[in-house]
């Protein structure tokens, strides 16, 4: 890809940081998407639901969820993992969790 202004830069930028900024946030109220990004979960696909759960949150105007990447969570064997915890809930965690499985 071949950037040839200052403004399609800055356009890149905002959308990155708007990404991360579901991704980055110590909030305590809201509730939280662990995904295991460990070599396992990469492996399994844990990139692509994790991208596709930051383009569901954006569809939906979730803005009390976030999505926190983790190591791995212990169950390789389901992977791609992702744990929801609820404040004041016990977390709960889901696996296999695929793009198509994401909604």
């Amino acid at each position: 890809m071949s950037i040839k202004s200052l403004d399609e830069l800055m356009n890149i930028r905002k959308k990155h940081e708007e990404n991360v900024s579901l991704r980055d946030n110590n909030n305590n109220s809201q509730t939280k998407l662990l995904v295991g990004m460990a070599t396992c979960g990469i492996a399994s696909g844990a990139r692509e639901t994790l991208n596709e759960l930051l383009k569901e949150i954006k569809a939906q105007g979730l803005d009390n969820v976030k999505i926190v990447q983790v190591g791995c969570l212990g169950y390789c064997h389901s992977e791609p993992t992702v744990e929801i915890n609820v404040p004041g809930e016990d977390p709960i965690l889901y696996g296999p969790v695929t793009v198509d499985r994401v909604k």
